[in-house]
């Protein structure tokens, strides 16, 4: 069985699983990290979510053997210590989450997103935020990212 090295919220952390273990797996069963969900299993709902180098990924179509040298977070690496994150406070303020199953991976890609659009548009949330709620929870979402937007810091 093959060893892999991977930076997962900034430790470097060993795994020996099979090269196409979905990373999913890896974080959810071989590191104790049971933030990130398991939704569709095919990449499209997005409950999986994390981020690779700062970009969302959907872990559970991903194979161990693509990350590489990237560095993981996830929803566990959001916040930092005892601060949470812009998106975590908003998601808060806004009463965001209904049953919360999705909303791991809704906060890792808001994240994403305005860590590259400080000031996003309703348009750009919608093409950022392609991960299914079965709640409806979307205009809370939209709500919560432009609060954070607002604000300073991470």
């Amino acid at each position: 069985m093959p060893s892999f090295t991977l930076s997962v919220n900034g430790r470097q952390r060993a795994v020996d699983v099979a090269a196409d273990t979905p990373l999913l797996w890896v974080l959810r069963d071989h590191l104790d990290l049971t933030g990130t969900k398991y939704g569709c299993g095919v990449g499209l709902c997005g409950a999986c979510t994390v981020q690779l180098d700062g970009a969302p990924a959907r872990s559970c179509s991903l194979p161990v053997s693509a990350v590489g040298a990237k560095k993981i977070t996830t929803i566990e690496g959001l916040a930092r210590g005892d601060l949470l994150h812009r998106v975590q406070k908003a998601w808060i303020a806004e009463d965001v989450p209904q049953c919360g199953y999705c909303q791991s991976g809704q906060l890792m890609a808001a994240a994403a997103l305005l860590a590259t659009n400080h000031n996003p548009t309703d348009a750009d949330i919608d093409a950022a935020m392609t991960n299914i709620c079965r709640c409806g929870t979307y205009q809370r979402v939209r709500k919560a990212i432009k609060r954070a937007a607002r604000e300073v810091g991470t």
